[in-house]
């Protein structure tokens, strides 16, 4: 009997969280084009066979093969996954659309807002690629427990179940799991605001704050997204779920989170710009806390916090009087607080 043939996958962004999913889906036997547009980004995955920056000592597998041409990455591909961060999204799609047929799916593992609109991915899929099945994958990853093997779980979202199905099917393993849903607003609101709540958390245990303020970060955080989320449509239930709370928890309490480390960076005195450059990498919150207090603004929703890391990060206010102002709300109800009530 002939064996089908491999799957053929783009994965457009060769950083770390593209890198780490390009290994994953390449060990799951597709045959994955890791395409990156930096010519000093690139060739070193080519001559090494690894990505050293990012993910050291892992080797890529002889089905992942690193390239330059954009063109020659998604010719003939059979999906393409992109996960490049969230203010080239726009771009890359425009640098696509010409190559890919019309009705070609896509999904994407970047997790943002597109910068200035506020926009959710999604919109900007539609609006420069027309109307095809589009899939987020999001939850609580870091990319180096992924390209390690170690047990993973996510959420692969789309309002087209069977396309939810089939990318799922690319990514489980016996040590990873893929969840579906259809809640597209949720996933990547989730997605993007715990970023913000992490800078929240790090700033927090920076100070010196303790387990107990970064317990009630996480907490009430999770209550301002679900408030949010409730305005804009989204499910209640997807921010119980590894999208929300799961990927919430991870980034505001583990140091592999560049959000997270952002903040403990500034509340060590450093500035944005310090910090940037002592990560290396790209943090989504910094742009996420502009973009999702915008956005609860636009829908007249309260997030104390979010507010609060805007203002440390826009307005120059001090990491300790923004935690402090934090602690001293007045006696609220929680429940009717979390935008439960009813």
């Amino acid at each position: 009997m002939t064996q089908p043939a491999a799957p053929v996958i783009a994965v457009l962004g060769a950083g770390s969280w593209g890198t780490a999913l390009g290994i994953l889906l390449s060990r799951n036997g597709a045959e994955v084009r890791l395409w990156g547009h930096l010519k000093e980004e690139v060739e070193p995955l080519q001559a090494d066979r690894e990505n050293r920056r990012y993910l050291p000592g892992i080797p890529l597998p002889d089905n992942l093969h690193p390239l330059l041409d954009l063109a020659r990455a998604v010719e003939g591909a059979n999906e393409i996954l992109v996960v490049v961060p969230s203010h080239a999204f726009h771009q890359v799609l425009e640098a696509i659309k010409p190559l890919i047929p019309a009705d070609m799916p896509l999904s994407w593992a970047t997790k943002g807002l597109e910068p200035k609109t506020g926009r959710f991915l999604h919109q900007v899929a539609a609006e420069v690629l027309g109307e095809r099945p589009f899939a987020v994958i999001s939850g609580p990853t870091f990319a180096k427990e992924v390209a390690a093997g170690l047990p993973t779980a996510l959420t692969v979202a789309s309002l087209s179940e069977e396309y939810a199905r089939r990318m799922a099917g690319y990514l489980n393993s016996d040590c990873f799991i893929a969840y579906t849903s259809n809640d597209l607003v949720g996933v990547q609101l989730g997605g993007c605001a715990k970023n913000v709540l992490a800078i929240a958390a790090g700033i927090s245990d920076g100070l010196g704050f303790g387990a107990n303020s970064r317990a009630a970060l996480i907490t009430r955080g999770l209550a301002e997204i679900m408030r949010l989320g409730r305005a804009l449509g989204a499910r209640p239930e997807t921010f119980m779920g590894l999208a929300g709370l799961g990927d919430l928890i991870l980034t505001c309490t583990d140091d592999q989170s560049r959000n997270r480390r952002l903040g403990l960076a500034l509340a060590r005195g450093l500035s944005i710009e310090q910090a940037r450059k002592e990560i290396g990498q790209e943090v989504e919150g910094v742009g996420a806390a502009q973009e999702v207090y915008q956005k609860a603004r636009e829908a007249g929703v309260e997030m104390p916090i979010t507010r609060q890391v805007y203002r440390i990060l826009y307005e120059g206010r001090d990491t300790r009087e923004a935690v402090q102002a934090l602690l001293e709300r007045r006696v609220r109800v929680e429940a009717e607080y979390a935008g439960m009530e009813g």
